[in-house]
């Protein structure tokens, strides 16, 4: 039996996400007993398209891609157009729910209301937006467990590298005594062009011309998007809730090619560090900041919009995990990642 998908927002993310599923159907069904159908999509610029049976993917992304539009869909004459995300999510008989509108970090929504929604309705949700996970991680969670549904976040950290599912399952066992990561990746391209030369001004038009921050770059470089990331981790790897305000945050805008130059005569590296310490049962602190590393240090040969996050444990000792902490398809991967889990979830006998 497949599983039907609803795709709530439908930009590159979504797309990319779709590409894939087009790409690797025929695999996923071998290997992994998963056949995906998209029967629905509905995305505030793009508008809704809604087939019980499933949508065509490539004439779906045609009609995205040269027509700018969802209902430009003409594949099927048994469709419904124009719904809202919330008609989409209450009214389609998708079982999972992928939610990758843009949201914002301040209130979670519009992202939050489509997750709970979705549980009120015996929807699994798949996301790859910080917001509703970073403020509502437990909530969240026990909503979806009660309804007895699947809640998959992996890409909210470290997009398609799969910082989240790492601790918990590859490293259990241990006893994780403290988390450190390079957790965006724009501002690590910063510093690394900083450490060529540049002087932050010069350092951050770059980026926003290359495409790694946004035109108000502000929640990459003040460090506001990896204290979200921050109070995920804690949530997810302890159990132990922290908010926005309980993590410090300084973010790189005040650093200069001095600054640069002057920890690299003393064999350091300036990186915006996410810390995370355990103290002791049911107790941690955070930061996020700045930090002089040693060269030799794990995270101090991470450069440009590389991520990395290393998880120091009392058995296996310091493990590093790296990669690409956005991309779209990187992003899109993040969600089959956690579809492929739903799948097994559903088949324990199948794992």
């Amino acid at each position: 039996m497949s599983v039907k998908v609803a795709l709530i927002g439908f930009g590159g993310v979504g797309q990319a996400f779709a590409e894939i599923i087009q790409d690797k159907q025929q695999e996923l069904l071998r290997v992994h007993d998963l056949e995906v159908e998209i029967v629905a999509v509905s995305d505030v610029m793009k508008g809704a398209v809604y087939r019980r049976e499933g949508l065509d993917i490539p004439h779906l992304l045609q009609c995205v891609k040269q027509l700018g539009s969802v209902e430009a869909y003409s594949k099927h004459k048994d469709i419904v157009k124009g719904w809202s995300s919330l008609e989409t999510i209450v009214q389609s008989e998708a079982d999972v729910i992928i939610e990758v509108t843009y949201t914002d970090v301040k209130t979670g929504e519009p992202a939050l209301t489509h997750c709970h929604k979705a549980f009120e309705t015996g929807k699994s949700v798949i996301t790859t937006n910080k917001g509703p996970v970073a403020l509502a991680y437990t909530e969240l969670l026990e909503k979806a467990k009660k309804r007895g549904v699947f809640f998959g976040f992996e890409g909210t950290v470290m997009s398609g590298t799969p910082a989240l599912r790492l601790p918990l399952e590859t490293l259990t066992g241990n006893n994780i005594k403290e988390i450190r990561g390079i957790l965006n990746g724009t501002t690590n391209y910063i510093l690394t062009s900083m450490e060529n030369g540049m002087e932050y001004p010069e350092a951050l038009q770059k980026a926003q011309t290359l495409g790694y921050a946004e035109a108000d770059p502000t929640s990459d470089v003040e460090g506001y998007d990896v204290r979200y990331k921050t109070a995920i981790l804690s949530n997810h790897v302890w159990g132990i809730p922290l908010t926005f305000d309980d993590i410090p945050c300084e973010g790189i805008s005040k650093l200069t090619a001095e600054d640069i130059a002057e920890a690299e005569n003393n064999g350091e590296k300036w990186k915006l560090i996410a810390r995370i310490t355990q103290n002791g049962p049911g107790n941690v602190s955070a930061s996020v900041k700045p930090e002089r590393i040693k060269v030799d240090d794990l995270l101090a040969g991470v450069s440009g919009a590389t991520n990395a996050i290393v998880y120091e444990c009392d058995l296996s000792g310091p493990i590093m995990l790296t990669g690409a902490g956005a991309g779209l398809k990187e992003t899109g991967f993040s969600l089959l990642i956690d579809l492929i889990h739903y799948q097994k979830q559903k088949q324990p006998s199948k794992i």
